[in-house]
């Protein structure tokens, strides 16, 4: 609302008029609506419940301002949230001391925007003045809003962060667990944290807490497959999963393709992986994924469980529902897993 009409300000918010004598508040009710702006006036004995109401502005008499009066409006705004500062319009009459009027308000009302006129005003004149009073109100709520933004954002940073950390030390200990030397873990924790780096850029340029499956997986084997050949073949339907479900894939995804490379199909010249994935037509649909690695040498099970076999079986269970299918077949290492894609993406 960068044009400010006036008429869109105060369907935005409504105007308190405490003008109990006479017949000021009945004018000055039908003289807004002549505008289109909507005010309701306030009795002495409801004007604390009106407050409550939070009206856009106030206007008030200054012979209505009695001690009470004065004392009421003075606990509303006290009890009104940080970014408010509700504007007041106060209508003096023109043998009155404006000046002092002012002093002693603006010591009861320290937190408002105060505003004053003589009477008799001139309606445009005050029609002006609600209208600045509703712009400068629709201005601090515009601030509340963006407060609330950087608020949410913060929390939701903090969470990330610790999230990312306890991941990270995670993968630490268990690295170290499974490493007999210094190099030997340097190498295995700064693959990992590499894999967990391209998938957390993967997910930020996406723009949101959904990604493509397809660009996780080629953000996190891209280091295992050179521009003019690879030994990775990757084939599958567009389908979105979350930040979670994404950065779960792509640590499973590096530790088969840096057993792949040390033992499996990658570490021969003609040795090659299928990565493939499905979805079946289900109204709730499965997604199978299958790794698929070909023309290494001779699979031979291990005799020791390793820290990446443990996290993949780990990891995907939790995923999916379900272990995973590790097959150690004499032609090439086989891992494959099915599951409901609303696991992985809720929203889908």
């Amino acid at each position: 609302m960068n044009g400010s009409d006036p008429k869109e300000l105060a369907s935005l918010d409504w105007v308190l008029i405490f003008a109990p004598y006479r017949k000021d508040a009945s004018y000055t009710v039908s003289l807004l609506e002549e505008h289109d702006i909507r005010g309701q006036a306030a009795t002495g004995a409801g004007l604390a419940e009106m407050l409550a109401e939070s009206p856009g502005a106030i206007v008030v008499t200054h012979e209505a301002l009695n001690a009470d009066v004065i004392a009421t409006i003075a606990k509303f705004l006290r009890d009104q949230p940080n970014w408010s500062e509700t504007p007041i319009i106060v209508l003096v009459d023109r043998a009155a001391s404006s000046a002092r009027i002012q002093a002693a308000l603006s010591v009861a009302w320290p937190r408002s925007r105060q505003t004053f006129y003589q009477r008799p005003v001139a309606a445009l004149a005050l029609i002006s003045g609600v209208q600045a009073a509703l712009l400068t109100r629709f201005r601090q709520r515009e601030l509340r809003d963006y407060l609330e933004r950087e608020r949410e954002l913060r929390l939701e940073l903090n969470h990330r962060v610790k999230n990312i950390l306890a991941s990270v030390i995670s993968i630490f200990e268990m690295t170290r667990r499974g490493t007999a030397t210094i190099e030997d873990l340097s190498n295995d924790f700064r693959g990992r944290l590499t894999a967990l780096s391209n998938v957390h850029s993967t997910v930020f340029l996406a723009g949101g807490e959904e990604v493509s499956l397809g660009a996780a997986v080629n953000s996190t084997l891209a280091p295992y497959r050179s521009d003019n050949a690879s030994g990775i073949h990757i084939d599958g339907p567009e389908v979105l999963v979350s930040r979670n479900a994404a950065t779960t894939l792509a640590l499973c995804l590096h530790e088969l393709a840096t057993n792949a490379i040390k033992y499996g199909a990658l570490s021969q010249p003609n040795g090659h992986v299928l990565l493939k994935w499905e979805l079946s037509s289900d109204a709730d649909p499965l997604l199978m994924i299958s790794w698929i690695e070909i023309g290494g040498p001779p699979v031979v099970e291990p005799s020791r469980v390793g820290y990446g076999t443990r996290y993949i079986r780990s990891a995907l269970n939790g995923l999916f529902g379900e272990s995973p299918k590790l097959i150690f077949a004499p032609h090439g290492l086989r891992c494959s897993i099915h599951g409901l894609v609303s696991r992985l993406c809720p929203k889908q």
